[in-house]
């Protein structure tokens, strides 16, 4: 499955659980919070000042 920037945080843990080590690494500790089933990678990058594209590129190795 590949992980793409419109995908919320929350569907991409359920389906991919070892993603919370590379979201972690890139400072999104908010993962287990509530908003994270609402809102897309895109949207939490944004907010945290993450790099979209190396975030992506991370998560679908």
């Amino acid at each position: 499955m590949a992980i793409t920037r419109d995908m919320l945080i929350g569907e991409i843990l359920r389906e991919k659980p070892e993603a919370v080590e590379t979201l972690l690494r890139f400072g999104m500790g908010c993962i287990g919070c509530p908003s994270s089933q609402m809102e897309s990678l895109e949207q939490a990058a944004m907010v945290h000042g993450i790099d979209l594209e190396k975030l992506l590129t991370e998560l679908n190795k």
